[in-house]
């Protein structure tokens, strides 16, 4: 019951007034639940929506990038191991050779820009040469064997090719390392990098500086040979 006070014109002041009836409650704004509901479902749509963007995009990244390790007897009959790590989002392969002397050196191989870039070990130097027709197919059989994800590779020592490729250093080639691609950037840091070129052989008055044996999936081995031209 509800007590309320009313004033009418013939007694003056106040007087009682008594509702009976029952207390009225009031309506819950429907809209606004509605609202709200809609609300809150479509910022759980976008939240899923935006998540399962971002994990699908890193397993693309995650499942772009591998590691692939070859096994391959040198010359001499000895076994010896290099790894390759396949970017295909970037088109990039570096190998990692390791040497009899257990010297690492690494060999990039920048398939965007047409570039190979060789740093070996313990030097403060790298060197620089344009890719060529038989360096896109090697890599391009790295690519394959990697879309069919294996991770491990073994080559025959008598079904295995073999050359040897001779690249001369260039007297006066220093390349500004800020003009080269990010990934040179990162392996050549604070290293000098010079261009060279293809050659024959270094001739008999010349010796060679160093050498990167790397073999491909393909049975191919490519001894590639390095040495300073006359200036």
């Amino acid at each position: 019951m509800v007590r309320c006070w009313k004033r009418t014109e013939a007694t003056p002041g106040d007087s009682e007034c008594t509702d009976t009836g029952q207390n009225v409650a009031p309506k819950f704004p429907h809209r606004v639940f509605w609202g709200c509901l809609s609300t809150t479902l479509f910022i759980v749509i976008v939240a899923v929506s935006v998540y399962a963007h971002l994990g699908i995009s890193q397993d693309d990244t995650e499942s772009a990038v591998q590691i692939v390790r070859i096994t391959a007897p040198d010359q001499s009959g000895t076994v010896f191991n290099q790894s390759a790590l396949v970017d295909k989002h970037n088109n990039l392969v570096s190998y990692s050779v390791t040497s009899q002397a257990n010297h690492t050196s690494t060999v990039l191989y920048h398939m965007k820009d047409g570039l190979v870039c060789y740093k070996p070990d313990n030097q403060d130097t790298c060197f620089l040469h344009k890719m060529e027709g038989s360096d896109y197919d090697n890599v391009n059989s790295l690519l394959n064997m990697s879309n069919q994800q294996v991770n491990q590779f073994w080559l025959v020592g008598n079904e295995t090719r073999r050359h040897a490729e001779f690249l001369g250093v260039i007297a006066d080639s220093r390349v500004d390392t800020s003009t080269l691609p990010k990934p040179i950037q990162d392996l050549c840091q604070q290293s000098s990098v010079y261009w060279t070129k293809r050659a024959d052989g270094p001739g008999k008055q010349r010796l060679i500086y160093f050498c990167i044996d790397i073999c491909f999936p393909s049975n191919i081995c490519v001894s590639v040979c390095f040495y300073y031209l006359p200036e």
